[in-house]
């Protein structure tokens, strides 16, 4: 699934010998289970010492840091070890009412969460932050967690790029060799380590890390990829867990990972785009770009040719463009921004675009961080086609009825094509009946990002998990968002443990005012999901 900073913009048939854990075991590979068991005694025997957070994590003088040693290979527990950075707020309430530690993963594969602690001074978060200790961290490979890196920064943020919805052969050829050169980049720089970056990987050092602040069992919520790992760490832990949160579903089916979860994206994101013009039309009175979908999408294909011809600002491309409008697919927040945008660029006002679209030189080591470690997992994690004649019969086909995002998710991706590791059988996610505590999925109805099947898939794959649904809604991650009656579902469970009986809906939150442009969703995570 493609991420809202894209690979190349700014924007396998091997398998290993790993396999699924039978229901309610521990790790299937014998060595990697006596690993994590002696990594997480060693955590437990050393608790993490928080203190002063290092400068380069720009967090408040309220939020305390540490790090957490975790085995590069859990079949060498003593071997090279991976300084895991992780944040915290204390809990605010009174030394009763504390509930231990609250752990959060935002998803990617790729994206840190040492911001989390900083949500304690939310209103939507104040409950849960009187309860619990708010922890983030960042995952191995993430930021200052061992940095993983494929590509000169500066080469992943360059701009302006292109981005046909119809790539010519010349233009394939072109991006099969960039994504070749990827590959080749991750191998060079990772060495032996390359092959260690894993969503089984990420569940076992979760593990040490619920051992390293002294936690019996774990109470987590992860969104979007987090939720995967989250579900990998049910089924390989199921008596570790207190509770859980699966915030935005990935679909656990191993037939799922990753491939085809890419297609099914791209499907949905189509329809999410849609969404977006309609509510763009209905505001035709503010915007003047048309009073239907298609007239919408007539006017953005006018912005996307004239950048094509002459980029905005000399930054923004068409490649530039679409993440831009990409992030709006992700939260209706967004979409008073984006519809500006447009319209004041249409007026000859190209100045909210530039800002909007151009590549920030700033965050581009972070961003190119974020993309190695996506890339990173989502090769290793599962088998892809190692044919382009397959990506493209695939993707070609899926592009007639989907446009939008297919072919830049491609080139999101295609490096797992070429990658130079032995990847992995996903786990087969799934517990047995009474194997786990009651757990917690918040979804909504027409998220693209990780679309609705994902979450029923999920409930299926979990005997005794609750699904909320925010109906007729698209945000992708709605943990403290706008919606009242989510937050309620996930506060009683939380705090209290309580879920209804097996599916809740609640009504979507109101539509985005169109003459308001602040961007809440701006703060967020990205909640990057597979090839997101």
């Amino acid at each position: 699934m493609r991420a809202v900073a894209l690979y190349g913009t700014l924007g396998s048939l091997v398998l290993s010998a790993l396999v699924a854990a039978p229901a309610g075991s521990a790790d299937p590979a014998t060595a990697e289970a006596r690993g994590v068991e002696a990594a997480a005694q060693r955590a437990a025997a050393a608790p993490v010492s928080f203190g002063r957070c290092p400068e380069a994590e720009s967090l408040p003088p309220g939020v305390q840091c540490a790090t957490v040693d975790v085995p590069l290979d859990y079949a060498r527990p003593t071997g090279p070890q991976i300084a895991l950075t992780v944040s915290r707020s204390k809990a605010t309430g009174k030394p009763a009412e504390r509930q231990g530690a609250l752990v959060y993963n935002p998803g990617g594969p790729g994206a840190s969460s040492m911001f989390f602690p900083m949500v304690a001074g939310m209103p939507e978060w104040k409950r849960l932050a009187g309860a619990y200790d708010l922890v983030g961290y960042s995952p191995r490979g993430v930021a200052r967690s061992a940095p993983l890196s494929c590509q000169d920064p500066a080469e992943f943020a360059k701009a302006p790029t292109q981005s046909p919805p119809d790539p010519s052969a010349s233009f394939k050829r072109e991006r099969i060799a960039q994504a070749k050169a990827y590959a080749e980049g991750c191998a060079r720089n990772a060495k032996d380590a390359l092959r260690f970056y894993t969503s089984i990987n990420n569940a076992r050092d979760l593990d040490v890390l619920r051992a390293a602040l002294g936690e019996r069992k774990l109470t987590f919520m992860g969104a979007s990829y987090g939720t995967y790992f989250g579900a990998v760490y049910a089924t390989l832990f199921p008596s570790h867990i207190r509770r859980m949160v699966f915030d935005s579903a990935v679909d656990p089916d191993p037939d799922q990972i990753w491939y085809r979860s890419n297609l099914e994206q791209s499907l949905a994101f189509e329809r999410r785009w849609e969404d977006f013009r309609v509510w763009v039309a209905k505001h035709d009175d503010v915007y003047h770009l048309g009073t239907s979908a298609d007239d919408v999408l007539e006017s953005y294909e006018k912005v996307r040719d004239r950048v094509t011809r002459e980029p905005a600002g000399g930054t923004v491309g068409p490649a530039q463009l679409q993440a831009s409008f990409l992030k709006a697919g992700y939260y209706d927040d967004y979409w008073a921004s984006r519809a500006t945008a447009l319209s004041q660029y249409l007026k000859g006002n190209p100045k909210p675009l530039v800002q909007q679209a151009s590549p920030r030189p700033q965050s581009a080591r972070d961003d190119e961080n974020g993309n190695a470690v996506y890339t990173a997992v989502e090769c290793n994690d599962a088998a892809w086609p190692r044919d382009f004649a397959t990506w493209d019969r695939d993707n070609t086909a899926l592009a007639r009825v989907a446009p939008f995002e297919t072919w830049d998710n491609v080139w999101m991706n295609l490096p797992c094509a070429y990658w130079p590791v032995p990847q992995q059988r996903p786990v087969d996610v799934r517990a047995a009946k009474g194997a786990l505590p009651p757990t917690l999925i918040l979804a909504a109805e027409r998220d693209a990002a990780t679309p609705y099947p994902g979450a029923l898939e999920l409930q299926r794959r979990l005997p005794g998990s609750v699904l909320i649904t925010e109906k007729k809604a698209g945000t992708h991650g709605l943990a403290g968002g706008a919606n009242a009656c989510v937050n309620g579902y996930l506060e009683d469970y939380l705090l209290n443990g309580r879920t209804p009986v097996r599916r809740a809906a609640c009504a979507p939150h109101p539509e985005p005012n169109p003459v308001s442009l602040d961007e809440r969703a701006a703060g967020r995570p990205r909640h990057v999901p597979y090839a997101l």
